[in-house]
C-alpha cells in the first residue's frame, strides 16, 4: 500500500510540475509512513512540508494541490490535510478486504516482486577452514540465509557461495606441523581442532616454524602433489563439521555451494597480469600493489591494496577479484551480496573499486558489502568461553536446545521424550536465530539464554506460540487454513488494524530483499502476532454473532496463519502445531 501511495503522490509531482507549481527537476524521496492515530488515517506522508520552499508556497496550500491532483485509486478512499501539511491517506476498507481474500487464495500469498527478476550471488558463511566453525560465523550465515530465502521467494534466481577460507595460512601451520608429526594425521582428522591450536601455538612462539608454514602455502598455491594431498584431508573433514551445523541451523547450504578460495587458484595469475597490462600495478616494499587515490590514510596517502606479497603468496584481495570475475561474468549475476563482518567494510570498497576501473565486471553487477556487528557477551565483549577461548557454534546450539527442553518440560511434562526433544529443538535453534535476526544487521549485541528463551517479548517463542495459537482455533474445527469459505468483512477497529499489517507483508519483504535487513521481517511479525493476539482477545471467533462473521474472521485468521509460518520460513526458522 505505501508503494501504491508513493507512486499516486508521484504522478500528482508530475502533474504540478506540468502545471508549473513546482520546478522541473526534482526528484524527492517521498516518505509514506504508518499513522498512529488511526482516526487520523492509514497513512501519512510529509511531502508537502518538502517541497513547499521550491514551489514558493506555504505546505498546507501545496497539499491541498498535491491532492486535487492526486490520480483516483479504488485502495484509497481519501485524502486529508493534517498539522502543519501533512497528507493523511485512508485505504479504501472494501479493496482492502478484497486484497486480503485474494492473498488468502493465492500460494505465494499475494506476494509479487516489485520489478524484474534478477540473478543474485549471495556471499554467506565462508569460515576459515582447517577448524570447527565458531560463533563468530553465526552471522553471516543465518542472515546471509534468510535475504537470500527472501529474494528466492520474491522470484529472483539465488546462487548461494560459500566462500570458505581453505587456501590460507592455517593450511600452512597444519602441514607444518603434520610434516613434524607425521603419524598424529589419524587423530589430527578426528580432534581437529585441538590440531589446529596445537599447530597455532607452534607457528606464534617458533619463528622458524612460521616461515615454513608460510612456505608451504606458497607450495599448496603453485600446486605441490604432497601439499594438495594433506590439504584434501583436512579441507573435508572441516567441511563435514560445517555441513552438520548447517543442518542443524536449517540453514540452505550445501557442499554444492562451496565455492573456496582454492577454486580460483589456476585464476589468480592471469588478475596479476591483467592488473600489470591496465598499468594498474605498482611495486611497494618486493610485494605487487594497486593505489587508488580515493583511498588514503589519515596523514593523506594512498593505500596499497596488495595483489602479491614479497614472498610470492597471494591474499585475500586477489582471490576476492578473480571471484568478483567469475561472478559477473561466467555466473552473469545482476546483483552480489556480499554478508561479512562490517570491520571489513575499506576491504570491499577497494576490491569493488579495483574490479571496476579493471572491467572485471563484464556482465553489469551491482557490488554490495551487507556488513554486520558482532554477536557480544554480557561483558559487551565479543563472546568468549570462561577460559578466554573461541566458543564452538555447535556448542552453543547444543546448549541453547538442552536449555529449551528444560522450559519445554516444565511447562508440558506429560509430552513423550521425542516430541520434547522435537519442540526443543525447534525452540532453542529458533531462539538463537531470531535472537540475532531481529537486530539490525549494522548493530552489536549481546548474547543472552534468558531473553531469547523467554516466552514474552519480541522473541522465537513468542512467535512460535503466536502462530500455534492460531493454528489451535482450526484444530478445534478439525480443519486447515485452506478450508475456509466466506469473505472477509472488516468491521471492528482490531479486524482493520490486523488486516493493514497482514497487506504490508510484501512491501516488507521488497524492503529486506533491497537492503539485506532481515530485522525488517522480525520486527513486521511481531507487530502480526500482537494483532492478532488484540484481535482474538476482542473479536469472538468461533463465537461471532452470524455465520458471516465467523467466516470473516476465521479468514483473517488463516491468513494470519500463513503469513506467520511464512516469515519464519523465510528466516529460516521452523514451526509446530503445538508447544
Amino acid at each position: 500500500m505505501k508503494d501504491t501511495i508513493r507512486q499516486l503522490i508521484q504522478q500528482a509531482i508530475t502533474q504540478l510540475v506540468t502545471e508549473g507549481v513546482l520546478p522541473e527537476g526534482l526528484t524527492p524521496a517521498i516518505q509514506v509512513e504508518n499513522t498512529r492515530d488511526k482516526t487520523h488515517g492509514d497513512f501519512a506522508s510529509n511531502i508537502a512540508m518538502m517541497l513547499a520552499k521550491p514551489a514558493g508556497l506555504k505546505p498546507r496550500d501545496l497539499a491541498e494541490k498535491i491532492i486535487a491532483a492526486l490520480p483516483a485509486a479504488d485502495s484509497v478512499s481519501k485524502a486529508e490535510i493534517a498539522g502543519p501539511g501533512f497528507i493523511n491517506f485512508f485505504q479504501n476498507t472494501q479493496a482492502l478486504a478484497a486484497r486480503l481474500d485474494a492473498a488468502l487464495a493465492d500460494a505465494h500469498i499475494g506476494v509479487r516482486k516489485a520489478g524484474p527478476a534478477q540473478r543474485v550471488v549471495v556471499d554467506l558463511s565462508a569460515p576459515n577452514l582447517a577448524k570447527e566453525m565458531h560463533v563468530g560465523h553465526l552471522r553471516s550465515t543465518i542472515i546471509g540465509d534468510g535475504v537470500a530465502r527472501v529474494l528466492e521467494f520474491l522470484g529472483d534466481t539465488v546462487i548461494r557461495q560459500n566462500h570458505v577460507g581453505d587456501w590460507g595460512t592455517q593450511f600452512g601451520m597444519l602441514m607444518a606441523m603434520l610434516e613434524d608429526n607425521p603419524d598424529m594425521l589419524k587423530s589430527a582428522l578426528s580432534d581437529l581442532e585441538d590440531f589446529y591450536r596445537a599447530a597455532k601455538k607452534r607457528f606464534d612462539e617458533d619463528p622458524a616454524f612460521a616461515d615454513r608454514a608460510r612456505k608451504l602455502v606458497v607450495d599448496l598455491q603453485a600446486g605441490d602433489e604432497a601439499c594438495i594431498k594433506a590439504w584434501r584431508s583436512f579441507t573435508d573433514i572441516s567441511l563435514s563439521h560445517c555441513q552438520s551445523t548447517y543442518e542443524l541451523l536449517n540453514v540452505k547450504l550445501t557442499m554444492a555451494d562451496v565455492m573456496g578460495e582454492s577454486a580460483y587458484n589456476d585464476d589468480l595469475i592471469n588478475v596479476v597480469n591483467d592488473l600489470r597490462a591496465k598499468g594498474m600495478l605498482v611495486e611497494s616494499n618486493g610485494a605487487q600493489c594497486v593505489f587508488l587515490d580515493e583511498f588514503k590514510n589519515a596523514e593523506g596517502e594512498p593505500l596499497p591494496v596488495i595483489i602479491v606479497k614479497a614472498d610470492g603468496g597471494y591474499l585475500y584481495a586477489t582471490t576476492d577479484l578473480a571471484a568478483v570475475r567469475y561472478r559477473s561474468n561466467v555466473l552473469k549475476a545482476d546483483r552480489a551480496l556480499y554478508f561479512v563482518d562490517q570491520r571489513q567494510a575499506l576491504h570491499f570498497q577497494q576490491v569493488f573499486a579495483v574490479a571496476r576501473k579493471a572491467g572485471f565486471v563484464g556482465h553489469p553487477m551491482e557490488m554490495e558489502h551487507m556488513g554486520f556487528g558482532t554477536m557480544n557477551g554480557a561483558d559487551g565483549r565479543p563472546f568468549k568461553t570462561r577460559d578466554g577461548g573461541t566458543v564452538k557454534l555447535i556448542d552453543l546450539l547444543t546448549e541453547a536446545m538442552d536449555r529449551a527442553y528444560l522450559l519445554v518440560k516444565e511447562k508440558n511434562p506429560e509430552l513423550a521424550e521425542d516430541e520434547l526433544r522435537t519442540i526443543a529443538r525447534v525452540v532453542g535453534i529458533g531462539a538463537v536465530k531470531y535472537a540475532d535476526l531481529s537486530k539490525h544487521r549494522t548493530s552489536d549485541y549481546s548474547f543472552n539464554f534468558e531473553l531469547m528463551l523467554n516466552f514474552e517479548g519480541n522473541t522465537a517463542p513468542y512467535l512460535l506460540y503466536a502462530y500455534t495459537r492460531v493454528a489451535g482455533v482450526f484444530r478445534k474445527l478439525g480443519t486447515d487454513f485452506s478450508q475456509v469459505e466466506g469473505q472477509i468483512a472488516l468491521e471492528a477497529p482490531h479486524e482493520h488494524e490486523l488486516a493493514a499489517r497482514l497487506a504490508q507483508f510484501g512491501e516488507v519483504l521488497g524492503s529486506v530483499a533491497e537492503k539485506g535487513t532481515p530485522h525488517v521481517l522480525c520486527t513486521y511479525l511481531y507487530d502480526v502476532a500482537g494483532l492478532f493476539s488484540s484481535f482474538y482477545e476482542n473479536c469472538p471467533i468461533l463465537s461471532a454473532d452470524t455465520a458471516e462473521q465467523k467466516q470473516s474472521r476465521l479468514r483473517l485468521a488463516a491468513l494470519t496463519g500463513r503469513t506467520l509460518k511464512q516469515g519464519l520460513e523465510l528466516l529460516g526458522l521452523e514451526t509446530l502445531e503445538r508447544m
